[in-house]
C-alpha cells in the first residue's frame, strides 16, 4: 500500500473517512532519544477504506487529518490510545473526540486487565498478526511492504474488534461504564503534566517527609531540563540517582559526587549545582504541607481488612466478568478500609453499585465469605 505523502491526497482521504460513523486509528512513533515522541506514521481505517499517512513527508499539511480527529460526528477508535492521543496533543494541541478505546472496553467485557491487541484480533476478528515488524525503526524511509502491511493491520482488524466489543457492551447495558474512562482519556489535564507533579512517578520509593520534599524538587528540575533539551528523562538523571539524592540529601557538590549513582564529574556541572539548590529547597519545605500527608492522615486500618477487600474484588470481578483494574485499585481499597466516605472511583457511580457498596458492607460485617464446592462465595449476614 503506498503512503499518502501530499496534502491533496490526504484531504481527499479524510473527506472519504468523514462519511463514516467511526474510524480506527493507530500511530507509529519513536521516542528513544527524545522527550516528546516523534510521529512517524499514521494509520486510519473506515468500514471499507484504509490509508497510511507519512507525517515525515516534506510539506505535508496535516490540517485535514486533525480536523477529522476533532469531528464530533466520527468516533475515533483506538487500542490503548493514551500514547497516540498524547502525540496528537503535542503535535497541535489536538484531543480526538469522541473516543472509544478497545483495551478499556475489553476490560469491561471481561478480557482481563491489559489484554493485547493481538489477542483481541485473534479472539474477535479471527486474525493472526505477523509480529516480525514490531520493532521497526519507523523513522527510516523507505518502509518495506511487510512493514506497511503490519502497520495497516493495526487498524483494519481493529474494525472487527470494535464492532464485537460494542455489541457486547450494548447487550450487557455497560456502554456507559466507559464514559468516565473516556473522559479521562480525552481531558487536556491528562496530557498537560506540570513539572511540579513529576515526583508522582516515583512516589512509592520514598518514605520520609524529608525525602519526599527533596524528590519533589529534584523531579521538577529533571522534568523541566528534559523538556527544554527534548531528551528522555534518564538522559538528564536516572531514577535511581534521584532516589539516592532524596534519601542522602547531599548539601555540597562533594557530597553529591560521593553518591554511587551519580556519574563521575556530574556534580561539577550546572545541573549538579542546581541539584544542591533543590536539596536546600526541599529541606526548607513544611512537612505538613506535603502532598502525601493527606494519605498519612487517614484513620489506621487493619492490613487484613484490605486483604479481605482484595478477595471481594476478585470474586466480583470474576462474577461480573469485568477486569478488577476497572473496578478498583489497591489505593482505593486502602482508602475504603480507613474511610467510608473516601473520595475514590470505587465509591462513585456504577462502580459503587457493582463493588463499592459491597466493600463497605463487608467492612461492617454485613457480608461474609464461604467456600461452596471449592468456590468462594459471598452472602449477607
Amino acid at each position: 500500500m503506498p503512503m499518502i505523502t501530499d496534502t491533496l491526497a490526504l484531504e481527499m482521504a479524510c473527506k472519504r473517512l468523514a462519511r463514516f460513523d467511526y474510524v480506527t486509528i493507530d500511530t507509529e512513533f519513536m521516542r528513544e532519544t527524545t522527550f516528546y515522541p516523534k510521529l512517524c506514521l499514521i494509520q486510519l481505517a473506515g468500514p471499507d477504506d484504509s490509508v497510511i499517512i507519512d507525517p515525515l513527508a516534506p510539506d505535508l499539511d496535516l490540517s485535514s487529518f486533525l480536523a477529522l480527529m476533532r469531528n464530533p460526528d466520527v468516533i475515533k477508535v483506538f487500542h490503548s490510545g493514551r500514547q497516540d492521543i498524547e502525540i496528537l496533543w503535542h503535535l497541535d494541541k489536538c484531543i480526538p473526540s469522541p473516543v472509544f478505546d478497545t483495551q478499556i472496553a475489553a476490560m469491561v467485557c471481561g478480557y482481563g486487565d491489559s489484554v493485547s491487541y493481538e489477542q483481541l484480533a485473534h479472539d474477535l476478528a479471527n486474525a493472526k498478526i505477523d509480529k516480525s515488524s514490531r520493532f521497526t525503526d519507523w523513522s527510516q524511509r523507505p518502509l518495506t511492504e511487510a512493514q506497511l502491511s503490519y502497520a495497516q493491520s493495526d487498524v483494519t482488524f481493529l474494525r472487527d474488534v470494535y464492532k464485537a466489543l460494542l455489541a457486547d457492551l450494548e447487550k450487557t447495558g455497560r456502554r456507559h461504564w466507559l464514559d468516565e474512562e473516556m473522559q479521562i482519556l480525552t481531558s487536556t489535564s491528562t496530557y498537560e503534566l506540570d513539572p511540579e507533579n513529576a515526583w508522582q512517578r516515583l512516589k512509592g520509593r520514598v518514605r520520609k517527609p524529608k525525602e519526599l520534599a527533596i524528590l519533589i524538587e529534584v523531579a521538577a528540575l529533571r522534568e523541566r531540563e528534559a523538556r527544554s533539551r527534548d531528551v528522555p528523562r534518564g538522559r538528564v538523571l536516572k531514577d535511581d540517582a534521584m532516589i539516592d539524592i532524596a534519601v542522602s540529601a547531599p548539601r555540597s557538590v562533594e557530597a553529591l559526587g560521593r553518591l554511587r549513582s551519580i556519574p563521575s564529574g556530574f556534580e561539577r556541572s550546572r545541573i549538579g549545582t542546581e541539584l544542591i539548590e533543590c536539596v536546600e529547597r526541599g529541606l526548607s519545605r513544611d512537612p505538613k504541607a506535603l502532598p502525601l500527608q493527606v494519605k498519612a492522615e487517614r484513620r489506621p486500618y487493619s492490613g487484613a481488612t484490605v486483604e479481605l477487600l482484595k478477595v471481594l474484588l476478585r470474586i466480583i470481578s470474576d462474577s461480573e466478568r469485568v477486569a478488577s483494574k476497572i473496578l478498583s485499585t489497591v489505593d482505593d481499597l486502602e482508602a475504603i478500609a480507613s474511610d467510608d466516605n473516601a473520595d475514590v472511583h470505587a465509591l462513585h457511580g456504577w462502580r459503587r453499585e457493582v463493588f463499592g457498596q459491597k466493600a463497605l458492607d463487608l467492612k461492617h460485617g454485613k457480608l461474609a465469605f464461604a467456600i461452596n464446592n471449592g468456590k468462594v462465595i459471598i452472602f449477607p449476614r
